[in-house]
């Protein structure tokens, strides 16, 4: 097992500049699927470990993520619903659940205080829905998590075990707490569109930005917040579906005009994907980028028709 000393720490910096953004030691964001089946085939003294499978797909898309997961996951995985782990009374998709949901949700899942969590989702993409979870654990002050590079997709590209059937993790004893600096509002971004105090990136895909083609949301429009970025979330990733080098992000980055010097916020449809910048600015030594929680489903449901940016329709009263 090359990665257990690394595990603990994600000690790669894009940049001298970067690094100094961030001069406390960060837990890996990263682990490679040589290092879980190494860690699955033969565990070793040190935190327990628990995988979660985060997969998620728009309705449109046709696929059972729950169904998938009993049909083939990696050994010893949990299914981590992110409908369920919701605000089921928010009218917007997959805003964050209470401290007490989450913490009762995850326990369930077999994580406790102590456990290293890996999560991943069997996306196409590599990772996708992967990174919202990912930011949730840390937003709720569970620092011991990482993602699994590639996501299934190059896990059963390299051939590695699977599993079937459905999961009956030991539930344990989480204890949750959420750091608000986590998470922007409604009121936050538009009160930012005078202020200008933080830089927001937008990682839907750029017809959807633009105006030009459809949301996948029925009743929303598509454009985008005045002043927004954007930078789709799959450029973050590789054709093979891994995630970029630190230094690649930061060209990234620096090719949108994104200063990882300033404070910085990311939205997307409903808050999941836009967790992708959380995870490449922490890559690049940025920790704790804030996420717009509603997205633009909020934003184009309580925007003035103004406030919409778009080749399209827009909105109207």
């Amino acid at each position: 097992m090359a990665e257990p000393g690394s595990r603990k720490l994600e000690n790669r910096a894009c940049s001298p500049s970067a690094a100094a953004m961030a001069p406390q030691q960060l837990f890996r964001a990263l682990v490679s699927a040589q290092w879980v089946a190494e860690a699955l085939r033969a565990p070793r003294a040190g935190p327990p470990l628990q995988l979660l499978d985060a997969s998620w797909y728009l309705p449109e898309m046709g696929r059972d993520a729950r169904r998938e997961f009993e049909e083939r996951h990696i050994p010893g995985a949990a299914f981590f619903d992110l409908d369920q782990c919701s605000d089921r009374t928010s009218p917007y998709d997959h805003m964050m659940p209470s401290e007490a949901h989450f913490a009762e949700y995850v326990g369930h899942l077999g994580v406790g205080a102590a456990t290293h969590v890996v999560v991943y989702d069997a996306s196409e993409q590599g990772l996708y829905t992967a990174p919202r979870v990912w930011w949730m654990f840390r937003a709720f002050g569970h620092r011991a998590v990482s993602l699994l590079d590639g996501g299934l997709r190059h896990w059963q590209h390299l051939g590695l075990p699977l599993g079937s059937g459905k999961s009956h993790p030991v539930p344990a004893e989480f204890r949750a707490k959420l750091d608000p600096a986590f998470i922007k509002t409604f009121e936050d971004i538009k009160e930012n569109l005078e202020s200008r105090s933080f830089q927001v990136v937008d990682v839907r895909a750029a017809g959807c930005f633009w105006g030009t083609e459809p949301e996948a949301r029925e009743g929303i429009e598509p454009g985008h917040i005045p002043g927004t970025v954007n930078i789709p979330f799959t450029d973050f990733l590789t054709k093979e579906g891994l995630e970029k080098s630190p230094e690649e992000i930061h060209r990234l980055f620096q090719e949108k005009n994104v200063d990882l010097s300033r404070p910085l916020v990311a939205t997307c449809g409903s808050g999941v994907t836009a967790c992708h910048v959380a995870l490449g600015a922490y890559l690049c030594g940025k920790p704790n980028v804030p996420i717009y929680d509603g997205s633009w489903v909020e934003w184009y449901m309580r925007a003035r028709p103004e406030e919409i940016i778009s080749e399209g329709r827009g909105k109207t009263l």
